[in-house]
């Protein structure tokens, strides 16, 4: 297992046996196979996006656990690409929703249009009827469209004219926001906020890093032809809900389960924070906490995990007060100190 990540990079590499380690089938099981699966997605993935292997991981733990992820990243950190990617080497469908300010909720979800040859209304399908949405900058749009997706991400279906219809499965919302750019956003209200599983920071690559991107544009890569980089399908659905499966029945002890409370009452007692965790905050990180066992081979839920998945699952559900806040505190900051007053059991 990864050591505890730094809280300014909240998501270490993957528990996976190596972060490109071979993939072997020799045990014919329908998780290890899913297992394998998804260590050849990352490598795939790793084809194209150089650096952001902790990145994929968290995408990869939205989809086993139904969750839904947020991005926070400068731009040109291949956010966009990472997504389309991590779809291609699922071979799931995604699409892409650049969120603006004039965009409207029907422009997401679809809308009845009125088909003349029929003398009747039908509903087309928004880019939401998808695997993977990709909604890129989302806190560049109202709070009126934002909230148009709060229905997808919670009940996994649209309603349109009274009519629920049910979304594709698996089905993960990847949203980007741009962390230095403020002038014409709409900041992301706490209910929204917490409907994602994950936030995750896409961190600017190291310099070694850096110098293979060069290296492989150098050679002629386009990042819009994913094919001639040689993006291929190496796992589908099927193995993502194997996986989901095999992650539901990972155990958790009482004793891991009082843990993961006792931090989110924690975060309800400091001084700092106005409004801490809710109950879907721990139940969260239970999901992330099992998702990351499985990941690393075991049936089972340690203190280490929940630790791990503290920063990501838990941080961007904290408000702070805002004397805490003119003083320079931040959601990870305060979340560091909840993590830490707890006892850890063992």
């Amino acid at each position: 297992m990864s050591d505890t990540p730094n809280p300014d990079v909240p998501l270490p590499d993957s528990p996976l046996d190596s972060p490109l380690s071979e993939s072997t089938h020799e045990d014919t099981t329908p998780a290890v196979d899913a297992r394998a699966a998804l260590d050849d997605v990352r490598r795939e993935v790793a084809k194209v996006v150089v650096g952001q292997d902790g990145v994929v991981t968290g995408l990869l733990i939205g989809l086993l656990t139904g969750g839904h992820v947020l991005l926070e990243g400068v731009p040109g950190v291949a956010k966009t690409l990472l997504v389309r990617s991590l779809a291609a080497a699922l071979d799931l469908d995604t699409r892409r929703v650049q969120f603006t300010p004039d965009l409207m909720p029907g422009d997401i979800t679809g809308s009845l249009v009125y088909e003349q040859h029929r003398d009747a209304f039908a509903f087309r399908e928004g880019p939401v009827f998808t695997n993977l949405l990709l909604a890129d900058e989302i806190n560049r749009t109202p709070p009126k469209t934002q909230a148009a997706l709060l229905e997808a991400m919670a009940e996994r279906q649209v309603t349109v004219e009274g009519h629920a219809r049910s979304l594709p499965t698996p089905f993960l919302v990847a949203a980007t926001q741009n962390p230095v750019e403020y002038e014409g956003t709409y900041p992301l209200p706490e209910a929204q906020l917490d409907r994602f599983l994950l936030k995750l920071h896409v961190d600017l690559p190291g310099r070694e890093d850096e110098i293979e991107v060069l290296r492989r544009h150098a050679r002629g890569f386009d990042p819009g032809d994913l094919d001639a980089a040689g993006v291929r399908p190496v796992a589908d659905a099927a193995d993502v809900a194997a996986a989901a499966r095999a992650v539901s029945a990972v155990s958790v002890s009482a004793e891991v389960g009082g843990y993961i409370v006792d931090i989110v009452r924690a975060t309800r007692a400091l001084p700092s924070v106005a409004l801490g965790v809710s109950p879907r905050g721990a139940t969260a990180l239970l999901a992330t906490s099992r998702a990351w066992a499985w990941l690393d081979g075991r049936d089972f839920v340690t203190p280490d995990d929940v630790q791990a998945l503290a920063q990501p699952t838990l941080a961007h559900r904290l408000v702070l007060r805002t004397e805490a806040e003119l003083d320079g505190v931040t959601a990870r900051d305060a979340l560091a100190g909840a993590v830490g007053s707890v006892a850890v059991p063992r």
